[in-house]
């Protein structure tokens, strides 16, 4: 197809040849474009379908769930990890108790079959399942109440050794045996005598024992101190009141060692050997009285230390 163009001010003619075909192709490229440009612009201003809103707040919900399970398994992880140092912390003192179970059983010459702390705790019976639970407890779980009942069985055992060693103590306090003196031996015995400075005939109410000066003078049981200071006659004494009304003196002493109300030991040093008082050289007299009486300390110096 030709277009002639005529222009008016020079009266000229011109002609252009046009592609029918070409320009249809070319408009109807033009119309697909703006189409195109039309759909695009009009997705973007239109607002999302609801398919699509429900799938991004999915996503918001399996992350925070996500954010949310590992926070649970973060602090799952320091809670077991606490529970191991505490189980380790159980063991320990299990360990220890055993250890200071066996040794309280040597010191206390107790039969070791009676408290044997190497051994398990005996118990048994029958199974009576209490409920057919689905639930199975972790083994940690376990664990720790069998610690905890092996606990228990030694913290028993420790309160009957205790109490046995408690009362063998008491007993060690009241028993009265041995001698006030360390070395030396009976200068005069109990009872009638000669009297050393008149010759007269009187009664001792001790046993003295002849020691070296300065030496020693030792309590023979457990006890309080009644008594501390100079007596006439006796010098220097120490007074000792001990369980079942018991009491013992020593005598004629250098020095005394302690007060009125301390609390003595058996075999503790109380007072130095001298000769003060009515005396004719360095001894103890050693005098026992039960309930007010005067009693024969024979007997309670040929006993041997402990309870028999």
């Amino acid at each position: 197809m030709q277009i002639i163009l005529l222009s008016r001010h020079h009266g000229a003619a011109r002609s252009i040849s046009l592609d029918i075909r070409g320009l249809a192709l070319g408009l109807l490229l033009l119309v697909g474009l703006a189409l195109a440009v039309g759909a695009a612009f009009g997705a973007w201003m239109a607002p999302p379908s609801p398919v699509y809103q429900d799938a991004a707040q999915i996503n918001q919900v399996l992350d925070r769930q996500r954010a949310e399970v590992g926070a649970v398994r973060d602090d799952a992880q320091r809670q077991l990890d606490a529970f191991a140092v505490h189980v380790a912390e159980l063991q320990a003192r299990l360990t220890r108790l055993d250890a200071l179970g066996e040794r309280l059983t040597e010191l206390a010459d107790i039969d070791a079959s009676e408290f044997d702390f190497s051994l398990n705790v005996g118990q048994g019976g029958l199974e009576d399942p209490y409920a057919d639970a689905a639930y199975t407890p972790p083994p940690f779980m376990s664990t720790l109440d069998e610690l905890a009942l092996r606990l228990d069985s030694r913290e028993q055992q420790l309160e009957v050794l205790e109490q046995l060693l408690a009362e063998r103590r008491l007993d060690d306090a009241e028993y009265l045996a041995g001698r006030p003196v360390l070395h030396g031996y009976i200068s005069s015995p109990f009872g009638r005598r000669s009297d050393p400075l008149t010759g007269r005939l009187s009664v001792h109410k001790g046993v003295d024992f002849a020691a070296k000066a300065g030496s020693d003078v030792i309590a023979v049981a457990g006890g309080v101190v009644t008594g501390s200071g100079r007596r006439s006659g006796y010098g220097n004494t120490v007074e000792i009141s001990h369980a079942d009304g018991y009491v013992t003196l020593y005598a004629h002493n250098q020095r005394n060692l302690v007060q009125v109300g301390d609390l003595v030991q058996r075999g503790q040093v109380i007072a130095k050997v001298g000769s003060t008082g009515r005396s004719t050289g360095y001894h103890v007299h050693f005098e026992v009285t039960q309930n007010g009486r005067v009693v024969n300390p024979s007997s309670y110096i040929a006993r041997v230390s402990g309870v028999e």
